[in-house]
């Protein structure tokens, strides 16, 4: 990512909003690049190095979540934060979205302001993922640059969004983080998805790290949140 002034991908088939949100987005500094489709969206991530998407639901012919479904499947793309525009505020589709690897979403009718915010703080998670090189814990070996985990030089597959509860869980391993904060850290913004999104998701992050390692390393604290830690019965 360029410090001085990152590339954002705009994608949005209503010229007007996509007048607005490029303007803004320009006026706060950064390098705007606008798409009106889905199609045109993939190709502009082929042809530039674009360090995050806002990328509309509802788009012609490629729609937005089969457009972040190829961002996560492409090695070259998969790490790029996307915030999602929608019109659709019901939680079932917010977990669908966060499920295919949307880091955030934004309802509309929204605030420049908000969503100004968000841009910013999901840059900064990138950027501090970016900047480290490796975490390690218990046997657990994070490698940042590569996006890979070993646990007992044993390779773990995890998805985006495991990945980052995983990194936020050994930048302070011992510390437990309430529900709230893991949504906060993960998803860029404490977001209108219940709590249990989050129980979901440490749900398969543990289940990945128990095919390889005999220690339960994420303990529950029951009515609070979670924990990375070590020794548990």
């Amino acid at each position: 990512m360029s410090v001085d002034k990152p590339n954002i991908l705009v994608v949005e088939d209503e010229p007007s909003q996509l007048e607005l949100l490029s303007y803004n987005l320009a006026v706060e500094g950064y390098e705007i690049f606008r798409a009106e489709s889905g199609e045109e969206a993939l190709l502009l991530l082929k042809e530039h190095s674009i360090d995050l998407v806002i990328l509309d639901w509802m788009l012609p012919e490629i729609s937005g979540l089969e457009v972040c479904r190829q961002i996560r499947r492409n090695k070259q793309t998969k790490d790029i934060p996307v915030i999602m525009l929608t019109a659709r505020g019901e939680e079932d589709d917010k977990v669908r979205g966060l499920d295919i690897g949307a880091n955030d979403f934004v309802v509309k009718p929204y605030s420049i302001k908000e969503l100004c915010a968000r841009v910013r703080s999901n840059l900064r998670i990138k950027y501090d993922l970016n900047t480290s090189d490796t975490l390690e814990f218990e046997g657990i070996t994070m490698d940042i640059k590569r996006h890979r985990v070993h646990v007992n030089n044993n390779k773990v597959s995890l998805g985006p969004i495991e990945f980052k509860l995983l990194h936020t869980l050994m930048v302070s391993p011992t510390k437990v983080f309430s529900r709230e904060e893991l949504l906060d850290r993960v998803w860029a913004s404490n977001i209108d998805v219940e709590t249990r999104t989050v129980d979901v998701h440490i749900g398969r992050l543990r289940k990945q790290l128990n095919i390889v390692s005999d220690i339960e390393l994420i303990r529950t604290v029951r009515g609070f949140g979670y924990s990375l830690d070590s020794g548990l019965n």
